[in-house]
């Protein structure tokens, strides 16, 4: 075997070809194959190389064999030449060996195949010859470009001529030394083994002892779930003993309630013998506490029926122009606040809704009371405005005030029932704790929500959507006209 050096570019075409095989590729020196001892020359070669390049040594091994193959089926091929390059030339990263003909028979597809097997090939067939090129990866340990290519360098330079008995004997040593790394391996994975049979028997003990434990814990939280379930019956029977309660008491006490505002009101009457100025102020304050205990008794009657969810919704188109006059009626009647302005929408136009109309001025009588008994000076003012959500049809009530305001830390308890922010605010200003609560739970059982906002000293706003539930009420109609 002649190793010949590449002084710079040449002409011939098997040197275009390689060169262009290669593309940026490093190139050493081309080695010319004309006899079996080249070939062996070769084998010897890449095995020389792949160890100067700190290549493992199955694949110092894997790389000779497979470029022997190649060299003893390409041998008698016109023109016949392998190159040692290094891409890229910077920082290399493979080994790549070209063999390169001008002329010759292809290369047999077993010969391809063996090779294909040990290291990465690509063959190309010309008109005239061919050229196949092997890479093998390097490791990024192996050092810089300069560093690998003078080692491979000197390798080639070294090379000297070796006879079919030195290749016997280095396949022979080859061979030997696969066959010592095979049985280390073997001996590494029995020992790996035994290493995988001990952590078995671990994560089993493991798993076992968590099963237990798993069992245990699932134990626990059923007795748990069962206790909570316990106290959820209780918790149920007790507010439907509260709600019969309600029900009932608020029955039993509205009858003599009614009795005593009704005969306060005959005590009043013209019609009625005269009274004393004094016994008329007595009768006044008997009517006046009837009439405070009447709205107390049918508060908690409603509250109760909404609780216990026997309150029917009877959705009808509402005129809320007829709907706002009525409510300002029903609060200036009772408003005795020469300070305090209620300001309600004008007479114009007002969007449909079709809802309960008693629910709805129940729900809007008491936002507006409650604003009115904690506004002092200012106004209390009532906006109707269309949803501007495009999700559904709705109506958007906000009820304003410049009062006193809510501390923060009260915000969350407002809507408990029968709970009353205290303060110098409530002197004067009797109440049971209803108004809120009540008007949160009618605008839920009309598929509404109601929000509330608070600044002390500033003033609240409550805001209440009401969707349109003209579809309800649409087919109700249908079905009393028995149509489809």
């Amino acid at each position: 075997m002649s190793v010949v050096s590449d002084p710079g570019p040449r002409g011939d075409a098997a040197h275009q070809d390689r060169s262009s095989a290669v593309g940026s590729a490093w190139t050493v020196a081309p080695v010319l194959l004309s006899s079996s001892q080249d070939v062996f020359g070769l084998r010897r070669t890449a095995q020389q190389a792949a160890a100067a390049l700190s290549l493992e040594r199955q694949d110092q091994v894997r790389l000779a064999t497979a470029l022997s193959e190649l060299g003893r089926d390409r041998l008698g091929c016109r023109g016949l030449e392998v190159s040692f390059d290094l891409v890229p030339p910077g920082r290399p990263t493979a080994l790549l060996v070209t063999f390169v003909w001008s002329a010759g028979p292809p290369p047999a597809r077993e010969t391809l195949d063996l090779a294909a097997k040990l290291v990465g090939i690509e063959y190309e067939a010309r008109p005239a010859g061919g050229r196949i090129v092997v890479s093998q990866p390097l490791s990024p340990e192996a050092g810089g470009g300069d560093e690998q290519h003078a080692r491979l360098a000197e390798v080639l330079k070294a090379v000297a001529r070796s006879t079919e008995a030195d290749d016997l004997r280095a396949q022979t040593r080859d061979l030997i030394a696969t066959l010592e790394e095979t049985r280390a391996q073997r001996e590494e994975l029995r020992r790996l083994n035994e290493e995988l049979e001990e952590t078995n028997r671990g994560v089993l003990a493991l798993y076992t002892e968590l099963t237990q434990e798993l069992e245990a814990t699932n134990s626990g939280v059923l007795a748990l779930h069962t206790e909570l379930e316990d106290k959820r019956h209780q918790l149920q029977e007790a507010s439907e003993a509260k709600t019969r309660f309600w029900t009932n008491i608020s029955h039993e006490l509205r009858t003599p309630v009614n009795s005593v505002v009704a005969l306060s009101t005959l005590l009043l009457a013209p019609s009625s013998p005269a009274l004393t100025v004094e016994q008329r102020e007595q009768v006044e304050l008997i009517g006046s506490a009837g009439h405070t205990l009447l709205s107390l008794v049918s508060d908690l009657l409603d509250v109760a029926k909404a609780e216990a969810g026997h309150l029917e919704i009877h959705t009808e188109p509402v005129d809320l122009r007829l709907l706002v006059a009525h409510l300002r009626g029903l609060i200036l009647s009772g408003h005795g606040h020469e300070r305090v302005t209620l300001v309600t929408p004008r007479a114009e136009e007002q969007p449909p809704l079709v809802t309960d109309e008693t629910l709805l001025v129940r729900i809007l009588r008491n936002l507006l009371s409650n604003a009115l008994k904690f506004t002092e000076r200012g106004e209390v003012r009532l906006e109707i405005d269309v949803d501007p959500e495009p999700s559904a049809p709705a109506v958007l009530f906000t009820v304003t005030d410049t009062g006193i305001g809510i501390p923060p830390e009260e915000l969350g308890r407002v809507f408990e029932v029968f709970y009353q922010v205290r303060g110098p605010h409530q002197s004067g200003r009797p109440g049971t704790g209803l108004g809120l609560p009540y008007a949160r739970t009618l605008a839920e059982l009309l598929g509404g929500t109601l929000t509330l906002t608070s600044t002390v000293g500033v003033g609240t706003k409550v805001e209440v959507r009401l969707p349109d539930l003209g579809h309800e009420y649409t087919q109700r109609a249908q079905n009393r006209k028995g149509g489809p």
